[in-house]
């Protein structure tokens, strides 16, 4: 097939959704298919495959942008048309100017549309302090809606929380299906456990933003009587890490901030001894999917706006959002207890084969192929 991808946001591979892409994106070449990305990224401009727009001005909102490694795209129709021409099917992957702008191009053009659900309304609205506005985050579904979900053929959502909310909030069902992102093939494989430090150790993956409220953890620590005997490995990176790293030092918090290659991240993940994921906003959360194939016992923020709340196993491995003392209780259960890591580790390992990445890419290449071959 020949495949047009679109996509405002792509840039490194240092967040959920990008790294989405880029998995998507690299299975369906693979597979044989001729695919095009279009996207905003100066760097791919001599890269085959993609197709570069200009860059989208938000004027003083540049700065924020700028703070969170966001590159956004404008919506060109005549680069759009220029590529989409002759494509089997159009697969737009964040609803913003360029999606759709696609989406008008493929209707002229009638070229069958799919898209991803990648981006929650909080998203947006955290970084302007509206994260918890109903109106504002219901104001920035509906354009979701009104501008290119509505739209297309297909939409795929990578779980059945985010389907369920963007049906409430849209008072309708649309065509569509539930496929994960995946986890990829590396972290299910074995791996030498070698211990970070003699502390105990607990791991937190996710970008340092507002929604995914790392500073419970480090508050946690601080309360518990343990904190001498515990550090912190947080993973990734963002516009909170100063933030986060003052108060790691102000609360006496033994605390490392880093972003991991994969190769690092898989030794990490295979000598940490606990799992926190303290995201109040998350579709899927990977990080956390990642953390248990790889053997890790999760403690997940049980926020009614995230679906990580759904991966634990019981209450044992759920605090209550926003309350580190809780957290701190939960940290203690497990805390240098070999014997009860053990029992909930080998009650995740029957669940984490249906999380396998190709098996999940497979699913979204048939779904491609059905919307191109109207069978969706």
């Amino acid at each position: 097939m020949k495949i047009t991808i679109v996509c405002d946001v792509l840039g490194k591979p240092n967040n959920g959704t990008t790294l989405a892409a880029y998995n998507l994106i690299g299975y369906l070449k693979e597979a044989g298919h001729d695919v095009t990305v279009v996207c905003a990224d100066p760097d791919k401009a001599d890269k085959e495959g993609f197709v570069v727009v200009p860059v989208k001005n938000f004027g003083p909102f540049n700065l924020i942008l700028k703070a969170n490694n966001v590159t956004l795209a404008k919506g060109d129709r005549k680069v759009l048309r220029r590529v989409m021409e002759g494509s089997d099917v159009v697969h737009i992957l964040i609803p913003f100017w360029l999606g759709s702008a696609a989406v008008k191009v493929a209707q002229e053009l009638k070229i069958p549309m799919t898209a991803s659900f990648h981006a929650q309304a909080e998203n947006f609205s955290a970084h302007v302090a509206c994260m918890n506005s109903k109106l504002i985050n219901h104001i920035i579904y509906s354009c979701f809606y009104r501008h290119v979900y509505r739209h297309v053929d297909c939409v795929h959502y990578p779980t059945e929380f985010i389907r369920g909310l963007f049906e409430r909030e849209m008072k309708c069902a649309l065509p569509c299906r539930v496929i994960s992102n995946g986890v990829n093939d590396a972290f299910f494989l074995p791996r030498e456990k070698k211990r970070l430090s003699e502390k105990f150790t607990i791991l937190c993956l996710g970008r340092f933003s507002r929604e995914k409220a790392q500073q419970v953890l480090i508050k946690a620590v601080a309360k518990s009587p343990l904190r001498e005997d515990i550090k912190i490995y947080f993973a990734g990176s963002g516009p909170r890490e100063k933030k986060l790293k003052k108060l790691a030092q102000r609360k006496k918090v033994d605390a490392d901030f880093r972003f991991y290659s994969r190769e690092e991240l898989l030794d990490v993940m295979h000598g940490a001894d606990l799992y926190v994921h303290t995201a109040i906003v998350e579709i899927e959360a990977i990080a956390c999917l990642e953390a248990i194939v790889s053997g890790l016992v999760p403690i997940i923020c049980n926020s009614p706006r995230s679906a990580t709340k759904n991966f634990a196993v019981d209450e044992r491995c759920l605090f209550r959002m926003g309350d580190s003392r809780d957290l701190a209780e939960k940290i203690a259960y497990f805390y240098r207890r070999d014997d009860r890591i053990e029992a909930y580790r080998a009650r995740y390992e029957a669940d984490r084969d249906r999380f396998r990445q190709q098996d999940c890419m497979r699913a979204m290449e048939r779904m491609l192929e059905d919307v191109a071959h109207k069978k969706q």
